[in-house]
């Protein structure tokens, strides 16, 4: 993906804007408490820049890819920490903060659906704005060091110096003071990037 401009950057933050507002409603119905994403953080990075934050913790990260087909083709990843993908799940199952210790099924089912929640939300903005369908794949989930996971992700993509969108979202639970970071890529090609741009009247 090539480097963006100025307006085709405040493009994809008024879709990211959108989006998050969509998965924020749609998180707090999922929980049955009130979920709130901060105004996300947009910036177009190498995938190995990104992930060298995470690889500076000393952490594993924990990761959901998603392919896209339709009329935006490419894959996107929500990734947090492994700290903060267990006390997500504390929080979506309303357990105290510092619960879980490694993760069920059932926990990895719910960040599985958290993923799935956020990628509709995206797309259906870009959807929305330009009368695009978008069909996403079933969630696939994967832990382990930032390196391997940048490595398995880089060589689909194009290599570590590929260019990602990357929207940093903080998620913060009702009645919890707790602020969950994660990371959620979009690397669509680039000819779904161009036709984004083309239906938006955007060079």
């Amino acid at each position: 993906m090539k480097q963006l401009d100025n307006i085709q950057l405040d493009a994809l933050k008024e879709v990211s804007n959108i989006g998050s507002g969509h998965a924020a409603t749609a998180l707090s119905e999922l929980t049955g408490q009130k979920v709130t994403i901060n105004i996300p953080v947009i910036s177009i990075d190498p995938l190995s820049a990104v992930f060298k934050k995470c690889a500076d913790s000393g952490q594993k990260i924990l990761g959901i890819r998603i392919d896209l087909s339709g009329d935006i083709v490419g894959r996107t990843l929500l990734f947090f920490s492994q700290d903060d993908a267990l006390k997500f799940c504390d929080c979506l199952m309303r357990r105290p903060v510092g619960t879980v210790k490694t993760l069920s099924e059932l926990d990895r089912s719910g960040l599985r659906e958290v993923s799935n929640i956020l990628t509709c939300a995206y797309m259906n903005a870009l959807g929305e704005m330009l009368n695009f369908m978008v069909v996403p794949t079933t969630p696939s989930l994967i832990i382990g060091p930032p390196e391997e996971m940048m490595a398995g992700f880089a060589e689909q993509a194009g290599g570590a110096d590929e260019l990602a969108v990357i929207i940093e979202n903080d998620f913060r639970f009702q009645g919890n003071d707790t602020i969950l970071q994660g990371y959620f890529l979009l690397l669509p090609d680039d000819s779904s990037l161009q036709a984004m741009f083309k239906a938006m009247n955007i060079k």
